[in-house]
Order: C-alpha cells, then sequence, then structure tokens
C-alpha cells in the first residue's frame, strides 16, 4: 500500500511526489512517456532555449551600439536544435536523479485509476491511500476545417522540431504561445502573420501593457490581424473572416496552430471513480481534492491556470493538504512570464479588473530607464513598469512591466502582493544598485 500514487511526471506531480517523499511517505509515480512532462519535453524549456538562440542572433547585429564590430551573424538552425536537445536531456537527466534521491518509485508507463484507491498500470494494479492527477495538457485542435488535414500545419510541439527557417509563418492565435513563436521566427527573418479572433493581443495581460507588446512586435515586422476568424486552411494558406466581415486569406510555408492548450482528463479512468471533470478540466477545490474521496489533482489538467510554476505550488498544496497540513492554492500572487523580445512579466490584478471589482486604486507608469542598469544593458531599447496600488493604504495590487530581463525579478513583485505589501514597506526593502529591479522599487514609491 502506497500513501501516495501520482499519475503524470510534469512539475506538478513530480515535484509533488518528491516533496511527499522527503515527508517520508511511500509515494510510486506514473508516466507513459519522458520525464518532465510538457514544460521540459516540448514546452518551456526547449522554447526558450530556441528564443536564446534568436535573442544572441539579435545582440550579435545589435552588438555596434556597444563599440563591439560583428560581420554578418547567422543561425544555424540545426546547431540550435541541437543544443536544445542537449539541454533538455540534461534537465531530465537532473530530474530523474532528484526522484532517485527522494526516494521515489518511477514507474514508466501509461496509467489510469482503477476504482478508488487503485491505479492499473502495465497490467498491474497498485492501491494508495491517496491518488494524484497530474495529467497535463496538449495543444487544442479547434474545428477548423483543414486544420488536421494540412501538411503545412503544425502545433507547438511540431514546431519545436523545425531545422528549416521557414520563409512565412501563419500563426493562427496571439496568445503566448504564438506570440512567443512569432518573436523567435521574426527575427530569424521569416514573414509572420498573426490571425486572432479577440481584438487585441495576449487578454491575459494588463491591456496597456498589452498594447507596448503589440508595437514591438509590430517593429520586427510581424503582421497581426485582430478580430479575425479563420474558416478553413488550405495546405499552406489560412482562410478568414477580417473585422468587417470581408474574407481575406494568407499563405505560409508553415502553419502554426497556437490557438491554446486542452486538459488532459481522458483515458484516465476519471469517469470510472465518479470524478466531475467540467469543460475546462478536473473540478477541485482551493486545496487541490476532487468530489471523490482520495482522489486529487493539480496543474494543466484542472484547467485553472496553465503555468508549470502554478502546477509546483499546486501538487505542494495537495499533498500538504492530503497529510493533514492546512494548505490553500492562492492564484492571485502567481506570476506570469511572456519569452518575448522583450520580455513582459506581470503578478497581481490588471487596470480592468480592478475597474470592474470598483476598488479605488493608484496607477504609476514609468520608464525602465529610471534604473541606470537597464540603460547600460539595453542600448536604444525601451521598457516600462506599471504599478497599482490601492488608494486607501497603498497595498501593491498588481505589477505590470515590458522589457529587458523583467522575468528575472518579477518574483520580487509577486512577494510584495503575496504579503500584501504597501509602499512604505517597500520602501524598508533594500534593491541591490545598479540592478534593472530598481525600476520596479521606483515604481512603488512613486505611488505614494
Amino acid at each position: 500500500m502506497y500513501d501516495l500514487a501520482i499519475i503524470g511526471a510534469g512539475p506538478g506531480g513530480y515535484e509533488a511526489a518528491a516533496y511527499a517523499a522527503k515527508l517520508g511517505r511511500k509515494v510510486v509515480l506514473f508516466e507513459k512517456a519522458a520525464l518532465g512532462g510538457t514544460c521540459l519535453n516540448v514546452g518551456c524549456i526547449p522554447t526558450k532555449t530556441l528564443l536564446r538562440s534568436a535573442r544572441a542572433l539579435s545582440d550579435c547585429r545589435e552588438a555596434g551600439q556597444y563599440g563591439v564590430t560583428t560581420a554578418s551573424p547567422s543561425l544555424d538552425m540545426k546547431a540550435v536544435q541541437a543544443r536544445k536537445r542537449q539541454v533538455v536531456s540534461t534537465l531530465g537527466k537532473g530530474v530523474a536523479a532528484m526522484l532517485k534521491g527522494a526516494g521515489v518509485e518511477v514507474v514508466q508507463a501509461e496509467a489510469r485509476l482503477a476504482g478508488r484507491g487503485a491505479v492499473e498500470a502495465a497490467g498491474s494494479r497498485i492501491e494508495a491511500r491517496n491518488i494524484l492527477v497530474a495529467t497535463g495538457s496538449v495543444p487544442a485542435a479547434p474545428p477548423i476545417p483543414g486544420l488536421r488535414e494540412s501538411k503545412a500545419v503544425v502545433d507547438s510541439t511540431g514546431i519545436l522540431e523545425c531545422e528549416e527557417i521557414p520563409a512565412s509563418l501563419v500563426i493562427i492565435g496571439a496568445g503566448v504561445i504564438g506570440l512567443e513563436f512569432a518573436c523567435f521566427f521574426a527575427e530569424l527573418g521569416t514573414a509572420v502573420t498573426m490571425v486572432e479572433m479577440l481584438d487585441r493581443i495576449a487578454p491575459v495581460l494588463d491591456e496597456e501593457i498589452a498594447k507596448r507588446l503589440q508595437s514591438e512586435m509590430k517593429k520586427k515586422k510581424v503582421s497581426i490581424q485582430l478580430s479575425c476568424k479563420v474558416t478553413r486552411i488550405d495546405g499552406g494558406t489560412v482562410h478568414y473572416t477580417d473585422a468587417s466581415g470581408q474574407a481575406q486569406q494568407v499563405a505560409g510555408t508553415l502553419v502554426l496552430n497556437a490557438t491554446g492548450r486542452q486538459p488532459v482528463t481522458r483515458g484516465v479512468g476519471l469517469e470510472d471513480v465518479g470524478v466531475v471533470v467540467e469543460r475546462r478540466g478536473i473540478r477541485v477545490d482551493a486545496s487541490g481534492r476532487t468530489n471523490v474521496p482520495g482522489v486529487w489533482a493539480c496543474g494543466d489538467c484542472t484547467g485553472r491556470l496553465l503555468l508549470a510554476h502554478s502546477a509546483t505550488r499546486e501538487g505542494m498544496v495537495a499533498v500538504n493538504s492530503m497529510f493533514g497540513k492546512p494548505d490553500r492554492m492562492r492564484f492571485s500572487a502567481v506570476p506570469s512570464v511572456i519569452y518575448t523580445h522583450p520580455e513582459v512579466a506581470q503578478v497581481g490584478a490588471t487596470e480592468a479588473e480592478l475597474k470592474q471589482q470598483g476598488t479605488a486604486y493608484r496607477k504609476v507608469v514609468l520608464p525602465m530607464a529610471i534604473a541606470g542598469r537597464f540603460l547600460v544593458e539595453e542600448a536604444g531599447r525601451s521598457g516600462t513598469v506599471k504599478v497599482l496600488v490601492s488608494e486607501r493604504h497603498g497595498q501593491v495590487l498588481g505589477v505590470h512591466m515590458i522589457g529587458g530581463c523583467c522575468g528575472e525579478f518579477i518574483a520580487a513583485a509577486a512577494a510584495m502582493v503575496e504579503l500584501e505589501l504597501c509602499v512604505d514597506d517597500v520602501r524598508e526593502i533594500v534593491f541591490p544598485h545598479p540592478t534593472v529591479s530598481e525600476a520596479l522599487r521606483e515604481g512603488v514609491l512613486h505611488a505614494f
């Protein structure tokens, strides 16, 4: 009898497994593919590895601003892919070593619930007091005629294997995934067109920051078509209706389906034990409990917030809760980053959300160049810090940034939101100088 059986070894699953094992629990972890899940193998890590290469190319082209002369830099896609595979392999081995060191039993097989308190895998049945479902998500495939049939269409997994730079690329969807790939290929010289159903890009972002990102994408010559509905795909040609209802079309060497991701809930046996699955994913409470005692869920399969670091925390919350330590998931202070060039990072409430809530607030918008390090590191580039604080107490409610390496210090803003710090609290925190993070400090302090 195991204390905990986990189905899925992505960030939510493997971190929860190691954490529970370190608490002295007997844990078994099932994974049908590679350890690390989507994030490590076909998501966060490989995507950011490609983006790093594109940024290096951009840095070489702009080196003259720093007094450095370079001769016709170019990118070798095959070498980039080789580095990507090496990075993924190294981190995968690290996950395996961590699990082994923690004492987690790992079973490389597809698993499913086989009744309450039981899991079946590779013809064997094991029993566990608790089962944590962490099956993740897969690329969504909307019912667009020709989407599945066209050989020119790839999803976010398929495009990661591209070893030739396409002359042109049409991206369906201008969310996080689409924007990151648009940035990567645009910097390689690919003609990129984005077709988005909504009237703005990146709906998860504060609208003011989203507009600044859209402006940056246009500087990279990315064509962004908003309020457009894709009607069909013929080979590499995407047909759509524009904002006025007129039929349009755009052709590309490749077409990227970047319409989002959907939770993996089928084939897991959830229906066999009566677990409620809603349209967005497995229904759980703030502690990760499903409606069935002893069955828990975390990460993308719940559909709550499809971020690797959120899944990790959700898994730990579930482990704490199932073993008697009260805990709950709080999504209001989970930071997010879009790894475009420039980066975008945010945490907490957007301005639109505060208006909708009727919350009185103060807004500060400052250029990131208020920090000397930004001028040193980002010659010829711009950046913005937007801070939202409560009118009454000066509590930090939201931080939204674009520019430079803002993803590297958004955690400081997340701590401010999570701990409900006010402007006077932040005033007492010493930020290192010179760092770009000082722009965050100045943004908060300018509120009062």
